[in-house]
Formats: structure tokens, C-alpha cells, sequence
């Protein structure tokens, strides 16, 4: 048995309350929102969800340390649990159905870096779920004894991958706008689904690759180690695995290196 079960199924059942709290307020008239410091937009609802995660962690995992979007990081020690309550909160404000609950369990490695060991991505708009354990897999299903393991695809090269995305801004800022269009030219198939989805689609093996020149930890946890257990490889755009590179390329593994000379850097 993995080594974080019981974490794994905590990890669930503070998904289920953020799902709740979540579909309460989904396409509300009343949602209220805020615009945040740095001009992405942040609901009563985003709030609300890592408010029921906390409390609920500050009773049964009372010294693990929390690193949320919304309230930032409390508490420290080995281990510590990342929270996105609400990725894809412009497309949950404008009531498209694609978002979703994002929540990691991170300890220290050899190296002292912190690495997921749990991770759990709840979309209950789509009436979807993944998630994965180190050492366990990756799975997909409505409950931990209705899934089915998930696999990435065996495509080798890019001119038969499909290839995922969230925008094209972050390319452009970045200054790797035209090796993304070349990319985008060379793949068999490109799509926009942008924020979780491309990540989850990797790991079942329907998307071969996917990349995003800027996120942040919680943007990352969950989706890097259901993405590694499928068999897939997560790393920063500098080709380095793990979850400190504030960017991401995540692939199938064959197309990783192909992935990066087109993104990487």
C-alpha cells in the first residue's frame, strides 16, 4: 500500500467539501468578485473553498504547513499542502464549466526540495476527478474504489501529437512566441483548454504534450505528480523535473526533449 494513503483519502474528502462549496455558488447571480493585486480576479467562492480546506487541515493535520492561493503560506516542517481552490476562476465567473480544485501534498526530498506526494484535481462542473500517490499511480473516477488507472500515450514524434495550451500572452512576454508557433505549425493537433485540463488530458493519454510559460506552485503540485505517475514527465521549461521552475512543460515522456527545443530555455 502507498506510503500517503491515508493522505490520499483526506485529500478527497477536502475535495468533496471544496466541491461543495464550489457548485453552491457556481453561476450565481450574486457571486461576488474581486479583482487582486496583480489583475486576475478572485471570488467569494475561491475564498470560501481554501477557508474549508484550512480549517479542516488545521484539525487533522494540525502540523503540516499550508500554502494556499488565496491566504498565502502558514506554519512549516517537511511537510506541507498546496491549495489552488478555484483554477480557472475566469472561466468559473463567466460560468464555463471548466475549472477546478487543485490540492498537493509536498514533502522535502534528499535534496531538500519540495517534491508532491499526493495530488488530487477535482473538476465537479465536468463531473470529473484524478488524482495520484508517489509510488501508487494515477487514476481517474468518482471515488477511490471507482477508477480507472490512467496511462500517457505512446505517440513519438511532434508531427503526430496533439498539443495543449492556455493563451498565447505569456509566449509572447516571454520572448518565445515564434518557437511556440512553430510548435503549434509542427503538431498534428493544437487546442486552447488551457489551466488543469491539458495536464489531466496528458495523463490519460488523450493530449500527447502541454506547456505554460507562467504559474505558480499551486498552479503546478497537484497536476506534476498525476502527470509523473501516468508515466509522464514534468518539468520547468529549463528542462529541469519538479515544480520550481514558475513555467511547465509536461509530456508523455518520448516527446519531452522535442517539447523543450521548441519552448524550453
Amino acid at each position: 500500500m502507498p506510503e500517503h494513503d491515508d493522505d490520499l483519502r483526506l485529500a478527497h474528502v477536502l475535495a468533496d467539501t471544496a466541491d461543495a462549496a464550489t457548485m453552491e455558488r457556481f453561476r450565481a447571480l450574486d457571486l461576488a468578485v474581486e479583482t487582486k493585486p496583480d489583475m486576475t480576479p478572485v471570488s467569494e467562492a475561491d475564498k470560501r473553498a481554501e477557508e474549508l480546506i484550512r480549517f479542516s487541515l488545521s484539525r487533522t493535520r494540525p502540523r503540516d504547513a499550508v500554502l494556499g492561493e488565496e491566504f498565502g503560506g502558514e506554519g512549516a516542517g517537511p511537510r506541507r499542502w498546496v491549495i489552488d481552490p478555484i483554477d480557472g476562476t475566469k472561466n468559473y465567473v463567466r460560468g464555463v464549466p471548466v475549472w477546478a480544485t487543485l490540492i498537493a501534498l509536498t514533502e522535502l526530498d534528499a535534496e531538500g526540495r519540495e517534491q508532491p506526494v499526493v495530488g488530487v484535481v477535482s473538476a465537479p462542473a465536468l463531473q470529473r476527478r484524478w488524482w495520484a500517490v508517489r509510488g501508487g499511480g494515477a487514476y481517474t473516477g468518482r471515488s477511490l474504489t471507482s477508477a480507472t488507472r490512467m496511462r500517457v500515450s505512446g505517440v513519438p514524434r511532434i508531427e503526430d501529437a496533439s498539443f495543449a495550451y492556455s493563451s498565447l500572452d505569456g509566449w509572447e512576454q516571454r520572448g518565445a512566441l515564434e518557437g511556440f508557433l512553430q510548435l503549434s505549425r509542427d503538431s498534428w493537433r493544437t487546442r486552447a483548454y488551457g489551466d488543469f485540463w491539458p495536464y489531466m488530458m496528458v495523463a490519460e493519454g488523450a493530449v500527447d504534450c502541454c506547456a505554460e510559460p507562467e504559474l505558480s506552485m499551486w498552479d503546478m503540485a497537484a497536476n506534476a505528480i498525476i502527470v509523473t505517475e501516468a508515466g509522464g514527465r514534468f518539468t520547468g521549461l529549463d528542462g529541469r523535473d519538479g515544480i520550481h521552475g514558475g513555467n511547465a512543460a509536461a509530456s508523455n515522456g518520448l516527446l519531452h526533449e522535442a517539447l523543450l527545443g521548441y519552448v524550453g530555455g
